[in-house]
């Protein structure tokens, strides 16, 4: 598997573009600077074949508008939970993210123990409410590849005092990715990449002893 971090924004969301063939990428998060995202996909000469959101908050889709019309009918993946707040005028954080529009190829299919698989990549949904309602991380259990989105962070965990937040089921959801294989790498929302090792021996938040 290829795969490239760009951190976008003013908040530095990690969408993160992976692929096997160039021309069937998987664009996860894309939350900004457009002009950013589509350079890199035109240099690497990669067409995207879906567009997967392990939340909806404003700072990881705010790019999905200028994707869509550059590639029509490019499907955007979302849990159920986030589907309905996602692109609500009130996802958003003025002056740097303004409202993103619902894409009309939108399908809410991102539930706990499904498998999203598209252009010879596979990734099973693992549902993480806490840091949202509908938030998900997507495993990639063939590369031993974790992207948490913002519900595991190296060192730390996501916030919980946005709407739909909520402390009770993110300390769920941490304990079930503290039980993946330690050799598991993971990809966070925000951050630098870390694995799940690291976080079960410095990361309070995962640290059974905390919980």
């Amino acid at each position: 598997m290829n795969k490239k971090i760009l951190p976008l924004g003013a908040i530095g969301a990690n969408c993160v573009v992976l692929w096997n063939d160039p021309a069937a990428a998987w664009i996860v998060d894309p939350g900004a600077e457009r002009e950013l995202l589509l350079d890199l996909l035109a240099e690497d000469s990669l067409t995207p074949v879906l567009i997967a959101l392990t939340h909806g908050h404003f700072d990881h889709i705010g790019a999905i508008p200028a994707l869509s019309k550059k590639f029509p009918g490019l499907p955007v993946h979302i849990g159920p939970d986030d589907a309905p707040i996602a692109f609500d005028p009130r996802n958003a954080w003025e002056p740097d993210y303004s409202a993103t529009s619902r894409p009309a190829t939108l399908v809410a299919d991102l539930v706990d123990g499904f498998t999203l698989a598209a252009g010879g990549l596979s990734a099973k949904i693992i549902a993480t409410p806490g840091h949202t309602s509908g938030g998900v991380c997507f495993h990639f259990e063939a590369d031993q590849l974790l992207l948490s989105g913002d519900t595991l962070f190296a060192g730390s965990c996501g916030r919980t005092d946005f709407p739909g937040g909520d402390a009770a089921s993110l300390r769920t959801s941490l304990r079930r990715l503290a039980a993946l294989p330690p050799a598991t790498a993971v990809i966070p929302g925000h951050g630098e990449p870390t694995t799940i090792a690291a976080e079960l021996v410095g990361n309070p938040f995962l640290n059974s002893h905390e919980f």
